[in-house]
């Protein structure tokens, strides 16, 4: 029977978390609660210290998360638990796995995504998903940007500040209104309605926040006005399929909030038990707009070397084009449908349950790399076959 390292990082838990915030205004997932009558503009009343800890392990996974995707994988063979700790790479070493299932976002460093592919290949383990450079190249928003540029895949245009002595400088040619972020970041982590600028004061105010509290540089790109779309992606190479897109409904924000996918629209305002109205899947848009936000999709997901399965969002500018504003090759995959995890959402609109979601990846890899997985993982009788655009 195939053996299936699953690598991942787990959320702690709570009482693990150092917060300046008391026990008691934190959800179990250490994000921090919202009284209903809060309005959004009340999260920039809490302290640097609160802001930061409330998103520091965003991108990690929780126990059911972590648990559906071991039940899936076990229909394909037996499933080994691997935490990536420090003592990660002895473990695998250990137990060399025929294959190894990669949703470990990694801790530290700008190549903290790239750590577990990486060790993997060390050992000559095959792993699911992208390699360490594309992995490392997508958490740079800057140079994924260059690189669609280069490729002529329309994105805002850009800066990075490192210091805010060159703000006015490296944005002088860059018009208002402009978007600030974490160079460095996913899930959303550093993003609020204040890192849009409708001026130059604010625009150094949140640059300098950033600057001093993430530790890393910023980038700042053009606002775009456009409506948004989340992008699935599985499969590889020319047979690499859009699922249905899910388009973002920012009117079913809270009063006042801006139309933008923030950390408090992601994880706050957007719980199980009250979820946002946020998402349209599959996106009501014409046919044409459908087929060029694929189109720029697709060409993304190839030329930054995706492998098996991304999640990619696209933004239109003023004048309806789609441009590619974010590329995540390790897109989040929650199990509960309340939860409105958009990987999962565009899989469920094609027909394709959890389980088959998180099977299909593994087999994209193991069909990559000549790894013969469990008995039962051939095709059988009804299974969904992915073409463009849906299933057949």
């Amino acid at each position: 029977m195939t053996l299936i390292g699953l690598a991942y990082n787990q959320k702690p838990e709570p009482s693990e978390l150092a917060s300046p915030v008391e026990e008691g205004d934190r959800h179990e997932d250490g994000e921090l609660s919202r009284p209903d009558e809060e309005p959004p503009s009340k999260i920039f009343d809490l302290s640097i210290a609160a802001l930061i800890a409330r998103d520091e392990f965003a991108e990690w996974d929780a126990p059911a998360t972590i648990a559906a995707v071991e039940s899936a994988l076990s229909r394909l063979g037996k499933v080994v638990r691997l935490e990536a700790t420090e003592d990660f790479p002895e473990r695998l070493r250990q137990t060399g796995p025929d294959i190894v299932f990669n949703i470990a976002e990694g801790f530290r460093g700008v190549n903290r995504e790239a750590h577990v592919p990486a060790i993997c290949e060390f050992f000559g383990i095959p792993y699911s998903g992208s390699d360490p450079f594309t992995l490392t190249l997508c958490l740079d928003k800057a140079k994924t940007k260059e690189t669609l540029a280069f490729h002529g895949i329309p994105t805002p245009r850009f800066a990075v500040v490192e210091n805010l002595e060159d703000l006015a400088e490296r944005t002088a040619n860059l018009p208002l209104p402009l978007f600030v972020k974490p160079l460095h970041e996913g899930s959303s982590k550093g993003i609020t309605d204040h890192n849009l600028c409708w001026d130059r004061d604010h625009l150094a105010k949140q640059t300098r926040f950033l600057l001093e509290n993430y530790q890393q540089p910023v980038l700042v790109e053009e606002y775009l006005p456009g409506k948004e779309f989340t992008c699935a992606v599985l499969g590889n190479g020319e047979g690499a399929t859009v699922l249905p897109i899910v388009g973002m409904n920012f009117e079913t924000l809270p009063k006042g909030a801006l139309p933008i996918y923030s950390f408090d629209a992601k994880f706050v305002w957007d719980r199980p038990e009250k979820p946002l109205d946020i998402f349209q899947c599959p996106a009501r848009i014409t046919r044409e707009l459908q087929a060029s936000i694929e189109r720029v999709t697709l060409d993304a997901f190839r030329v930054l070397g995706c492998r098996d399965w991304a999640r990619i969002d696209v933004r239109l500018d003023a004048t309806g084009n789609p441009n590619v504003i974010e590329v995540n090759p390790l897109p989040g995959i929650l199990p509960d449908p309340a939860d409105n995890s958009c990987l999962p959402k565009a899989a469920r609109a094609a027909g394709i349950g959890y389980d088959e979601l998180i099977q299909s990846c593994l087999k994209y890899a193991a069909a990559r790399q000549g790894v013969e997985l469990g008995p039962r993982s051939k095709a059988v009788s009804g299974e969904h076959t992915l073409v463009a655009g849906g299933l057949a």
